[in-house]
């Protein structure tokens, strides 16, 4: 049931949530009750205490309910329509979208990718983590290690079946049983269960030898090796073996940091923070509370224990709401351990659904140690957190003073900066990279592909901004807090026009690297700023970032062409020997370097190909 009212003693004495809205009908806030009635009311005194709920009361003039059948759907509503609608006076998990996850697929034979965007979709997912370079270096790790393949389009043998990165399912060289024992390793891996799967490899490992496979021996020994290399940098293990994620958070009044490690039998097995919004205002417990409930409720493995420095309202709502989670998650009870894969499943506002069997007992707790190794484990987590914070505090400072410094209206939380590489106006490319508080995102860097003929540094600087923020304004997306172009006055005058031509207000400088001068618009004289300064040191990392990100790209496709063009010209080498070249000397480059009988030695390269081979890669040389 859903309802507008004004007056809360028309509300029912049933669980539910309510929403708080402003003149407009935008929501306020969102909030759950046991008695919809009685927790309202409270908000309605003469005298209210809180300063916040003064603030918010201030602005509220209807309010909606939903009432449920149990407080615990009502709690889950509450976190799916906070997530939503993203309240202004609610407690906020900052933008978890950008962070990415590792997927297992869902297909006949999965694949195992990273990616930004959860669906519903039947895939396994397992995250988010908030440094996507650990999560790139867990990815090259796995693949060789368990060969699950990454083509969209599974149209024959790729060169990663030559080269041993994938056993090529699509020409039927691995059976679907073979190939799902590797899915469900890599699983076991990504939920902490390492041992086992050390475990299972040895034991494969002692049969293909008892069998005389050593050739199948021998690749099982070189993957206990990776896996081995990997465990060993594990910096702490405990001798209990439950799985576990330890809490804690650190509050300045301004910024708020909640930082999550992950045991996971024993081992610390990761270390995550996330920034809180609309949080300064509330106490630990309350903070904690609200990130638990947002922070499990997409789709995530779920720990047997959450170890927290103070305990926090609603415990055993959020343990029995956590427990049915396991329960519905789980392929079945009690076989994966004390560690469960949630996959991708959610609830819809109306459309609660009491999964699992009731227990008596929950399968989740939450805890506050008091003495020992786990006690002090907390502490070190709230000491991570107080770290994290500071570093956040410095950053905040450093925009701060880059905003008196530039005179810009706002803070540059976010900045938006673009470079120009081109090889005398050939294969032109532009990048654009973004800091979001003085942090790069790089899921949001865009390269292009410039069309301007050249060389025309201005006119390609003109084309890449005009495409950039055309359709930022035909989104009616809100433009950045400062836009830095690599270059001096003149670049600095090209971006003011296209700024100027499409209406949009905002920060605009140029960054020249000699004397590293900051050219600002309508003051004649170029503004060096501090060497030591952390305002510099942010322009200098924007500008060197965004770069190092265009003259990638610009090397990838000098690559890319130069591939094609002196592989593919060849006769006699078609795609399988090219795969073969590659695979045997691993890059273009090596192949130059070869000599006519290292090039013989290639699978499929008799001699006479071979001479043909280098003569086309060697001819105008000396």
């Amino acid at each position: 049931m859903s309802a507008t009212i004004s007056n809360p003693n028309d509300l029912p004495e049933k669980p539910g949530v309510y929403l708080f809205k402003d003149v407009k009908d935008e929501i306020l806030y969102v909030g759950k009750a046991k008695s919809l009635k009685k927790r309202v009311k409270s908000y309605f005194k003469e005298e209210i205490e809180d300063p916040k709920t003064r603030v918010l009361m201030r602005h509220f003039h209807h309010l909606d309910y939903l009432v449920t059948d149990t407080e615990k759907e009502a709690l889950i509503l509450e976190s799916n329509l906070i997530k939503k609608y993203l309240p202004r006076y609610n407690i906020r998990l900052k933008d978890d979208k950008r962070y990415p996850y590792l997927q297992i697929t869902s297909e006949d034979y999965p694949r195992l990718l990273i990616t930004r965007s959860v669906r519903e979709d039947g895939s396994h997912y397992y995250g988010p983590f908030t440094d996507v370079t650990s999560v790139r270096s867990l990815l090259k790790l796995l693949k060789p290690v368990f060969q699950l393949r990454d083509c969209k389009r599974m149209d024959g043998p790729c060169l990663n079946y030559q080269i041993d990165l994938c056993p090529a399912p699509c020409s039927g060289q691995v059976s679907l049983e073979e190939y799902h024992e590797n899915v469900g390793k890599v699983k076991m891996f990504l939920e902490g269960r390492q041992k086992e799967v050390m475990s299972l490899l040895r034991e494969e490992m002692d049969q293909a030898a008892r069998n005389h496979d050593f050739e199948k021996a021998v690749v099982i020994r070189d993957q206990l090796f990776s896996l081995g290399e990997v465990m060993e940098k594990q910096k702490m293990e405990f001798n209990r073996s439950l799985d576990q994620d330890v809490i804690a958070s650190s509050n300045d009044g301004e910024v708020v940091v909640v930082v999550v490690f992950r045991v996971r039998q024993g081992k610390i097995m990761g270390k995550e923070d996330f920034l809180m919004e609309g949080a300064q205002d509330y106490s630990i417990p309350e903070i904690l509370a609200a990130f638990i409930k947002q922070f499990y409720s997409g789709p995530r493995q779920v720990p047997a224990e959450i170890l927290l420095p103070v305990m926090i309202e609603d415990k055993d709502i959020i343990e029995k709401w956590l427990s049915d989670k396991v329960q519905a998650g789980s392929p079945g009870k009690g076989d994966e351990g004390n560690y469960i894969n949630v996959s991708s499943t959610g609830n819809e506002e109306g459309q609660l659904e009491n999964h699992g069997v009731e227990k008596d007992a929950a399968l989740i707790h939450l805890r506050v140690p008091e003495e020992g190794l786990e006690h002090r484990l907390v502490q070190m987590v709230t000491k991570n957190a107080s770290i994290i914070l500071n570093h956040h505090k410095q950053a905040r400072g450093a925009l701060l003073d880059l905003k008196t410094y530039l005179k810009i209206p706002r803070i540059p939380r976010r900045i938006e900066a673009f470079d120009i590489s081109n090889l005398a106006g050939e294969m032109a490319v532009a990048s654009m990279v973004v800091f979001e508080d003085g942090k790069p995102s790089k899921n949001q860097y865009r390269k292009y592909k410039l069309e301007t003929p050249g060389p025309d540094d201005y006119g390609m600087m003109r084309e890449v901004l005009t495409r950039r923020y055309e359709k930022l304004k035909s989104k009616g997306e809100t433009p950045p807090d400062l836009i830095v172009v690599d270059g001096g006055r003149g670049q600095l005058n090209v971006a003011t026009e296209v700024l100027d031509s499409l209406d949009l207000k905002t920060g605009v400088i140029g960054l020249a690297k000699e004397f590293e001068q900051v050219f600002i618009p309508e003051v004649s004289i170029p503004l060096i700023l501090p060497p030591n300064s952390p305002a510099l040191h942010i322009l200098q990392y924007v500008r060197d970032e965004a770069h190092r990100f265009a003259v990638k790209y610009h090397k990838n496709l000098r690559d890319k062409r130069l591939k094609s063009s002196l592989l593919d010209e060849i006769p006699g080498v078609g795609p399988k020997r090219k795969m073969n070249l590659l695979r045997h000397f691993g890059d273009l480059k090596s192949i130059q370097n070869a000599s006519e009988d290292e090039i013989a030695d290639v699978k499929s390269i008799d001699t006479n190909l071979a001479r043909k081979i280098y003569y086309h890669l060697h001819q105008g040389k000396d």
